[in-house]
């Protein structure tokens, strides 16, 4: 019987699935709206308070990992075991689930293999509604393109750095991130407060 993601090394697994930039991909809008149609389906408005595309894949003409970010705002009474449980059915592998001042802060992966990448990659990032850094950041790339162009940059010289060392690349455009995001709160205050 062969390894199962779960028997690999950190090393190994960045080694399976290094950090890939590719230009747009049309592409990617629908795909998220399959998935959101899905997750909708599946979990309903018993659990769902809202779901956003986030990330780079989110940015019309952005150059991003190939991997699809959405962002499912929870209810407060939600039961985490049984949307985990729920989203397990349609292909949803529960990653990461840590408690932060007593809430559940869950990270679900979709599209990951034994050989690698699948055609389709997802991340579910799963928090209770808030108004995010990401859905500031997003919104600030669509509508500054030259800032999205550096972002796109920024990324390609930090792949070529650290191809195959994850949080060392999602840590490296940390300030870039950061930075632009400050700017957006100022530009358009409380915009996602719940």
């Amino acid at each position: 019987m062969g390894k199962s993601l779960s028997d690999l090394t950190l090393k190994e697994l960045w080694e399976l699935f290094p950090i890939i930039i590719v230009d747009a991909n049309p592409d990617w809008v629908k795909w998220y709206q399959e998935e959101e149609l899905a997750i909708t389906k599946a979990l309903g408005p018993t659990i769902i308070k809202r779901l956003n595309h986030i990330g780079s894949t989110s940015v019309p003409g952005l150059a991003a990992k190939p991997t699809v970010d959405l962002l499912l705002e929870i209810q407060p009474n939600t039961d985490s075991q049984e949307m985990i449980f729920k989203l397990a059915e349609f292909g949803w592998d529960c990653q990461t689930k840590r408690t932060i001042d007593s809430a559940d802060i869950m990270m679900l992966k979709k599209g990951y293999t034994v050989n690698g990448y699948a055609e389709k990659v997802f991340h579910l990032h799963v928090r209770y509604c808030d108004d995010w850094d990401e859905l500031y950041f997003r919104d600030y790339l669509r509508i500054n393109p030259k800032v999205a162009k550096k972002y796109a940059l920024l990324k390609k010289a930090l792949k070529n750095r650290y191809e195959h060392d994850r949080d060392s690349y999602t840590e490296a455009k940390g300030e870039f991130i950061k930075h632009y995001t400050q700017i957006a709160r100022q530009q358009f205050p409380n915009r996602y407060r719940p």
